[in-house]
């Protein structure tokens, strides 16, 4: 059985790429208590101890508003640990698959966002997750760098708990109808992890660069939160949604701007791997039926 690192394992990806892998992998997942990736030194120490096949990394620091202030937290996680990671995989022989994310792009594009496109980050995060590709990249070890879109799951912090907590106490949400991409969930993104990990080790190796890798589809946030509140309904039937209003962006401010065009083609991931994600309604209701049963 070969062996993966997981790192933010207790966070709403790492926990499902572990929960996935784990059964046809050796799994070590490490979580930031005990490892903390704003530590180069301790990463350098777990890797070589471990001594895994694959590290996936899917620890970062996400809160997008906070990074604008807390700048040097979110450079440590975001943009010096890949780097970091990248150089104790290579000493191991180890390949790297990393997410990162499509506030890499400024989100001015008409049209789904390609690998090749030109970055242009508008905030803290952005650059600091486009810094971390780069680091990573750098290091020469053999990786696969993840750009994912609106990550949500049943655990953490994310949109989709948001809107159905809001519910429990609100008449009415006010949600930005002139943002547009894929919601992406934590448990679609480890499936596609570990269709990655299925592949021949050679062509991993050989396929080394960025992919993007969100849900099929995309769809407006106001639009989102209409299906979240009328599918949970569906399994819910004592639910009672709040009236949903779609305001435009510059109504609800934000200390960061959001991009517009959020949506990534998968193209390439598909043509290189044959890995296609689920349309992003068929994730909701999946994280709708798990938040169900718990």
């Amino acid at each position: 059985m070969n062996r993966v690192l997981v790192t933010g394992a207790a966070g709403q990806v790492g926990a499902a790429v572990a929960a996935q892998l784990r059964g046809s992998w050796e799994v070590i997942a490490h979580d930031r208590a005990s490892l903390d990736l704003a530590d180069p030194a301790r990463i350098a120490a777990v890797v070589a101890e471990t001594r895994p096949d694959v590290i996936v990394n899917a620890g970062a620091y996400t809160a997008v508003d906070r990074a604008e202030t807390d700048t040097q937290a979110a450079l440590a996680a975001n943009s010096v640990a890949p780097g970091a990671i990248g150089i104790a995989a290579k000493h191991v022989g180890a390949v790297v698959i990393h997410f990162s994310t499509d506030y890499v792009f400024d989100g001015t594009k008409a049209t789904p966002y390609v690998e090749s496109d030109p970055t242009s980050p508008v905030s803290v995060y952005g650059a600091s997750k486009l810094t971390g590709e780069r680091a990573l990249a750098a290091s020469g070890v053999p990786h696969v760098i993840l750009r994912t879109s609106w990550v949500y799951g049943p655990r953490g912090k994310n949109f989709l708990l948001t809107m159905l907590n809001a519910a429990k106490t609100r008449e009415e949400v006010r949600v930005v109808d002139d943002q547009r991409g894929a919601p992406t969930s934590a448990l679609q993104l480890a499936r596609a992890t570990q269709a990655l990990l299925a592949q021949p080790a050679d062509k991993l190796r050989s396929a080394t660069g960025v992919y993007h890798c969100s849900a099929a589809g995309d769809v407006t946030w106001f639009d989102f939160t209409r299906e979240i509140y009328e599918r949970w309904g569906k399994i819910n039937p004592g639910f009672r949604a709040p009236r949903v209003v779609p305001i435009p962006s510059s109504e609800y401010p934000t200390p960061v701007k959001r991009p517009a065009n959020s949506r990534l083609s998968n193209a390439k991931l598909q043509e290189t791997f044959r890995i296609a994600l689920e349309p992003w309604e068929q994730g909701l209701d999946e994280t709708l039926a798990v938040l169900a049963s718990a």
